[in-house]
């Protein structure tokens, strides 16, 4: 059966207070489109005719489909076969938690995510075994890589089409569980935070003096935003069986001060109380007796005291596409080759 992959790509991503608060780059949605049409050039150079994509209002499938008719009027043909969800649009999150529970039952072969942190969670919530290959286009971009996405396109597609074995081409990841008291297991792909403040208010995390316990995944000292924390004290990679728990306190109040980029072009000092190696399996309680927590820098859940709080780092919890071994593979292998027809003169006697 000839490989289908899917799109996400959510344009009301990357609209939160850090936009206000830091110097961060909001891409344009012809920028998002563009983006969408280099990817989908390079699953048709790959191998890849059906593709899938997420419906949306915002304008994204607009440009898309210009570009697609631009190239047919050519009679290029080097766009695949594109086709849209069947599903209602609310411009909210919703839509990407619908879109990813859909190519689940469709067993598509693979989703491409457009977006930050906030919108990879949430196709990972619904997305089950289905890899994912993320593109950053959010403001706090510590789970996907960055990199250009025609890469990550061209990966794959030369992943779903079985040019690169599956071991080479898909990844296993952690996962963090947050559970209170017997309610469902909301979770985390790169961090989750507990703060002092006790309502959600803005969601994204901003104001550090309210930090007080931060778990992560993996620990990353070129990443931005809570992970960054972790990253800058004790790195811990994404294939590490751990991840890092970090105590954390007011600057004035804390023996170790750290200075920690929390947003992009926004550098805050962080309280820093004492840090140790996050087991997996394990559940971790809090340590301060009521506030929010907020999951891969935003705030989703409150606390009280008469609360039970855990958190538990989970491993081999979703895949994704492993784009630079993918095209390690193609390099090496000679995946991108092809013969070519040389002419030979020949001479005639006289």
């Amino acid at each position: 059966m000839a490989p289908t992959v899917g799109i996400i790509a959510n344009p009301v991503s990357a609209r939160d207070i850090r936009r206000v608060i830091a110097n961060a780059t909001a891409l344009q949605i012809t920028d998002r489109a563009n983006i969408v049409l280099r990817v989908l050039a390079c699953l048709k150079a790959a191998g890849v005719g059906q593709v899938v994509m997420m419906p949306e209002n915002g304008g994204i499938r607009h440009h898309v489909h210009r570009g697609l008719e631009r190239s047919r009027n050519l009679g290029e043909h080097e766009f695949p076969d594109l086709a849209y969800l069947d599903m209602a649009i609310t411009g909210t999150v919703d839509d990407t938690i619908r879109a990813a529970d859909l190519m689940r039952q469709k067993k598509i072969d693979a989703i491409v995510v457009l977006g930050g942190d906030g919108t990879h969670r949430a196709v990972v919530s619904r997305s089950g075994d289905v890899p994912i290959a993320g593109i950053s286009t959010g403001t706090n971009n510590a789970f996907p890589e960055h990199r250009e996405p025609t890469i990550t396109g061209l990966a794959v597609g030369l992943a779903v089409t079985g040019k690169v074995p599956p071991a080479i081409a898909f990844s296993p990841n952690k996962k963090l569980s947050v559970r209170i008291n017997d309610n469902a297991a909301e979770i985390a792909l790169v961090d989750v935070a507990l703060v002092t403040e006790r309502v959600v208010g803005a969601r994204a995390l901003w104001r550090t003096e309210t930090f007080r316990e931060l778990f992560v995944t993996f620990a990353d000292p070129e990443c931005i935003g809570m992970s960054a924390i972790a990253g800058l004290l004790e790195p811990v990679k994404r294939s590490e069986p751990q991840g890092l728990h970090v105590l954390l306190a007011p600057p004035d109040e804390a023996e170790l001060k750290l200075s920690v980029p929390i947003a992009p072009g926004y550098m805050r000092e962080i309280g820093i109380v004492s840090w140790q190696r996050l087991k997996p399996g394990k559940a971790y309680g809090p340590q301060i007796q009521a506030g929010t927590i907020a999951l891969d820098g935003e705030r989703e859940l409150s606390f009280s005291e008469h609360d039970r709080v855990s958190v538990a780092l989970e491993e081999n919890a979703f895949r994704t596409v492993n784009v630079a071994a993918v095209m390690n593979y193609a390099a090496c292998h000679g995946l991108m080759r092809r013969a070519g027809i040389v002419e030979k003169k020949v001479s005639m006697g006289g």
